[in-house]
């Protein structure tokens, strides 16, 4: 049977690990995809590392509009990145009839609703596997394997670098600063790693779970997004001795007004699954009410995991290229006409519990006029940590953690305990989730 011709754009290291992969398991991924699938053509500026990767095997150029104008190419996989020139090969691929396969999350969650419109337009695909959590197919699986049921809430850790910071954090008690040179030296993290570290890259990731799990165009503007640059080793020591880990999270959730959709570090249980997923492996936890708990634990990034998403939304493209466009799965996971306006609730109506750590003047009558406070704003206390003050010191840590109540409530006792003429400082807050169902 005629092979299916893929134009490639861009060779680095996922493009790469897709050539590769590709050309090494093509016998299998044929038997899989119902025919050949092959790379006809590459672009890349760097013509010198495309050369060395595909070792003349394939046609080269510089020129990536070239490649989505070909009429011999059926499908482009965009892995150059950004927002910029890859939107205008990504629309322009769509418009010449081509389908697309994209580890680009930047793209889709920024610009996601027209493309998406443009391709159910035209009547071609759009895979994005690739886009969250590398290797783990966790697209596929909310998109298609959960299809049955009313997905309630997703909490992942969807980006590699600050789960090995965090982990090498509090496994070395060491700073931030300290740690982020070293993944930088280890390659996990980039020279300025501002999209990892501030969470930018897994706000990406989690806004798209979102629409596929509530059925919604995506919405990043609307996300919260908190990093993990100002956390201290001191709260990863005190969540310890309280149970508890820190990790970067990315949560979305269906509630009555709305749907959350936040990252920040967040404390977890010890005891939970996804609290001991460390390095840089990332891991996604859906609730379902059919199904219960489900847990996606693999590779978030590197060559050939991200190239296994990659490939997979090959094959699934090409067993569907002549299908009915009408009976594809829908990029959304639902119908392109069944998409929900439901809005993204503002932060501070976001229901969790806190781990708040206050600086005081060791002296009497200070846990209770921030007992009081707490108590003004119907916030509970769940759990709390006095340490005694150093030797000479004249202040000390208390570290309280509470129930569940609304973010506003938590800001307004916030304000008012650091007000205090005994607390120094401002009061560090984290968030607390149990994620037990």
């Amino acid at each position: 049977m005629k092979p299916i011709n893929v134009g490639l754009l861009g060779i680095g290291t996922v493009g790469g690990g897709t050539f590769t992969v590709l050309k090494r398991n093509e016998a299998e991924i044929a038997r899989r995809a119902g025919r050949p699938i092959r790379i006809s053509v590459v672009a890349d500026k760097n013509l010198e590392l495309a050369k060395q990767v595909t070792a003349g095997g394939v046609r080269l150029t510089d020129d990536a509009f070239s490649v989505v104008t070909d009429p011999d190419v059926d499908i482009v996989v965009e892995l150059i990145g950004g927002y910029g020139i890859a939107k205008e090969l990504v629309l322009k691929a769509i418009e010449h009839g081509k389908h697309v396969v994209t580890a680009n999350k930047a793209l889709l969650a920024v610009h996601g609703t027209e493309i998406f419109a443009a391709a159910q337009k035209k009547g071609v695909m759009v895979g994005f596997e690739a886009a969250v959590a590398g290797g783990i197919p966790i697209i596929k699986a909310v998109r298609e394997g959960l299809a049955a049921n009313r997905i309630q809430w997703i909490a992942g850790i969807i980006n590699g670098t600050t789960n090995f910071i965090l982990s090498e954090m509090r496994d070395k008690g060491l700073p931030f600063a300290d740690v982020l040179k070293e993944a930088q030296r280890l390659g996990y993290a980039e020279a300025d790693p501002t999209f990892d570290v501030e969470g930018v890259d897994a706000a990406h990731k989690i806004t798209l779970l979102s629409a596929l799990a509530f059925g919604t165009p995506v919405q990043f503007k609307s996300a919260y997004i908190e990093g993990i640059s100002r956390l201290e080793a001191a709260d990863i020591k005190y969540a310890e001795q309280l149970g508890y880990r820190i990790k970067l999270l990315g949560i979305t959730r269906r509630k009555e007004k709305g749907i959350e959709l936040r990252v920040h570090p967040t404390l977890i249980p010890a005891r939970r699954l996804i609290a001991n997923v460390e390095g840089a492996m990332n891991a996604v936890l859906v609730q379902a009410d059919a199904v219960g708990s489900t847990l996606y634990y693999g590779k978030g990034a590197g060559a050939e995991p991200t190239a296994s998403a990659v490939i997979a939304d090959l094959v699934d493209v090409t067993r569907m290229h002549t299908a009915d466009p009408e009976n594809r799965v829908p990029h959304l996971a639902f119908q392109p006409d069944q998409l929900a306006d439901t809005p993204i609730l503002p932060m501070a109506e976001v229901e969790t519990a806190y781990y708040l750590r206050l600086r005081v003047e060791d002296k009497a009558g200070v846990l209770a006029d921030v007992t009081r406070i707490l108590a003004d704003q119907s916030i509970s206390i769940d759990a709390l940590l006095q340490r005694e003050p150093a030797e000479g010191e004249a202040q000390t840590d208390i570290i309280i953690l509470t129930h569940v109540c609304i973010e506003r409530q938590a800001d307004a006792a916030i304000a008012r305990i650091e007000a205090l003429p005994a607390v120094k400082g401002k009061v560090t807050r984290l968030r607390l989730e149990q994620l037990n169902g």
